[in-house]
């Protein structure tokens, strides 16, 4: 059996590795993992409440259209119901745009250090990827993504704030953008990192959507709601747009649960408030430990700091790993001397400082 050329050469997505396979493959009792851009402060006790209420349903398949979530969140946001739709994950999100809307011989354009999905997907429907290289800030260069711009630019993927390397376009910097993509181009602005944002220059999206059709966003509940193992996230955009992309969703793509979870999680928003706040402290505990070291790392606004170790990252990701310690490796990221390290509570902050520093030392004798 032949599957399609274009996608032999494609990568499968290594996740971060699994706790409990660390713990087995390297006998150890004692394991924290900040490697995922998980909450480590969990979901909502509402939500948890919600998904045992819905445990008497689950011989029932789930509303397809999500219709009570997606009520809460059209009121919420300001918008009309028929401007939303739910995905598992933004992730799938990403999916039905890639697929409603690429063709083979169709360019689609992302930066070179972004997440990878966009460019996964669109190669999956043959389309070619035009990779910008992001600024020295690591921020993206909208301007040389409007220098690229051709008739057949059909989508454009801007993840503000970006992962991996957590800086964000301003507000300014995207309505300039936007005015200046021409309306044939679809510009997907994902915002999974959003509700981490404290900056005051961060865009309104759901502002800039009133005025541009070709707007889509993407959010999450993975993150900051801390419901990633419920796969449920969504996208607004212009009517026509969400229905085109509805057009390819699969039926009952999202589950009771999942629907169940994120409506709870909504109602408790002193929950997400906390969250950010211990976020922004979380922040400025690693920050000043990075500084004492000398590191340097990228103007971080979301759950997760990308930092030069000056070392080989995969040796650091490995030696962080026997002490228990699970963080991305820029191996894995096209970064060779950094790590991505999610930002998690105070005494996960100071065990993951603890190892970084005798890491470090190590390393350097070598």
């Amino acid at each position: 059996m032949k599957p399609k050329a274009n996608v032999l050469h494609l990568p499968v997505y290594q996740p971060g590795k699994p706790i409990e396979e660390v713990k087995r493959e390297l006998g150890l009792t004692e394991v924290i993992k900040l490697a995922s851009n998980e909450n480590p402060f969990g979901c909502s006790p509402r939500a948890i409440a919600a998904i045992r209420v819905e445990m008497e349903n689950i011989h029932y398949y789930p509303d397809g259209e999500a219709g009570a979530l997606r009520l809460k969140l059209a009121e919420l946001l300001d918008v009309q119901l028929n401007q939303i739709i739910l995905g598992s994950g933004s992730d799938e999100v990403i999916l039905m745009l890639a697929r409603a809307y690429l063709v083979a011989g169709d360019e689609t354009m992302m930066s070179t250090h972004t997440f990878p999905q966009y460019k996964h997907n669109s190669e999956i429907e043959n389309a070619v990827c035009i990779e910008v290289p992001h600024s020295k800030e690591g921020k993206h260069d909208l301007h040389g993504m409007l220098s690229r711009m051709n008739e057949r630019t059909k989508i454009v993927w801007i993840c503000n704030p970006n992962n991996p390397t957590g800086t964000i376009v301003s507000h300014a910097e995207l309505e300039r953008f936007l005015r200046l993509v021409p309306p044939h181009v679809l510009v997907v602005v994902d915002e999974a990192y959003s509700d981490y944002v404290t900056h005051k220059d961060y865009p309104d999206g759901i502002r800039l959507l009133k005025d541009y059709p070709n707007l889509v966003l993407l959010r999450t509940f993975s993150k900051i709601y801390g419901l990633a193992s419920m796969r449920i996230g969504y996208g607004v955009g212009h009517p026509d747009v969400i229905r085109t992309i509805n057009q390819v969703r699969e039926p009952f793509n999202t589950s009771r649960f999942a629907q169940a979870a994120a409506l709870a999680a909504l109602e408790d928003q002193a929950f997400v408030e906390r969250c950010r706040m211990h976020n922004r402290e979380g922040i400025i505990q690693l920050r000043s430990e990075f500084d004492n070291l000398g590191l340097l790392y990228f103007e971080p606004h979301g759950n997760f700091i990308l930092v030069d170790v000056q070392r080989p990252s995969k040796i650091m990701f490995d030696e962080l790993l026997k002490r228990g310690v699970i963080i991305r490796g820029g191996h894995a990221l096209s970064f060779q001397t950094h790590i991505r390290v999610t930002v998690g509570r105070t005494e996960q902050n100071d065990k993951f400082l603890r190892a970084l520093r005798e890491v470090m030392a190590i390393v350097a004798q070598r």
